[in-house]
């Protein structure tokens, strides 16, 4: 485990933070609210999704569902529309699963303890300590994608196949504990630059997964048939008419959606659940 110096480690601060004041993306809208909730949406939101793209769903979302207790009350069908666009629907149902065990359990209060949260759906280690950090102001390491881009070049010059476990470490020692909210929005914005200049140092990653296509994939044949659903119940065939899909695409992406619990079949219909 590499240990830096309390030198090395104040210098790295002041450039991340340097950046921010000069370039921050403090504009964004869920940096502008304390709210557990709000900020829950964005996390989940920003998980396999673009800035760009969230900003305006993010609004959109929180002015149909402004807090736990609206989404809970909420139909599937009437959240995923308004996610629709947005992609990785299953995002949505696990937002919506979330917002009722919170209702139910909680009292409508997002828990603030990390071993609650990481046991709500679509909520792992990683959207945990984010929700911490800019929920509650908690100190708490973790990686994502921007993260990782400072991390590697600012440590791990000329490396290849560096590990989130060489990383880590090296996140917990530089975190500012004392503004771990700051902090990490300072971290993000400089990676996005990074990531601007560079081309991305996070490829050097071990875990850099380049996405496939998504014109043509089986990701957006599933959106496609969501989109038709939600508009009215249809059979097979009406489906493979009206998304140009045949049997061979259309019935594997029916049982994944099935599976993922965002629709169902009746009688030799399928429906948003």
């Amino acid at each position: 485990m590499r240990i830096l110096t309390k030198r090395r480690i104040a210098s790295f601060q002041r450039i991340v933070y340097d950046h921010y004041e000069r370039d921050g993306r403090k504009s964004l809208p869920w940096r502008k609210t304390r709210d557990p909730y709000s900020i829950l949406v964005s996390e989940v939101m920003l998980q396999q999704t673009q800035v760009p793209r969230v900003v305006g769903k993010y609004r959109e979302f929180i002015t149909n569902f402004p807090d736990f207790a609206s989404l809970a009350r909420a139909p599937l069908r009437s959240v995923l529309s308004v996610w629709s666009g947005l992609g990785y629907n299953r995002r949505a149902k696990h937002l919506h699963e979330t917002a009722r065990i919170v209702v139910r359990e909680y009292g409508g209060w997002l828990p603030r303890d990390f071993a609650r949260l990481i046991t709500l759906p679509g909520i792992g280690k990683a959207t945990a300590s984010a929700v911490s950090a800019f929920a509650f102001n908690e100190p708490l390491p973790f990686i994502e994608t921007n993260i990782r881009a400072v991390f590697i070049h600012s440590f791990f010059d000329g490396e290849i196949g560096i590990t989130d476990a060489e990383i880590l470490p090296l996140v917990e020692q530089t975190l500012d504990r004392s503004r771990p909210r700051a902090w990490y929005n300072a971290l993000m914005d400089f990676g996005v630059t990074l990531k601007r200049l560079y081309g991305n140092p996070a490829r050097r990653s071990a875990h850099h997964v380049k996405q496939g296509r998504f014109e043509g994939s089986d990701r957006q044949a599933r959106g496609l048939i969501l989109r038709m659903l939600l508009a009215r119940s249809m059979s097979e065939g009406e489906l493979s008419k009206a998304t140009g899909l045949d049997s061979s695409r259309l019935g594997p992406n029916l049982s994944r959606l099935a599976k993922e619990g965002l629709i169902a079949e009746r009688r030799g219909r399928y429906s948003v659940r």
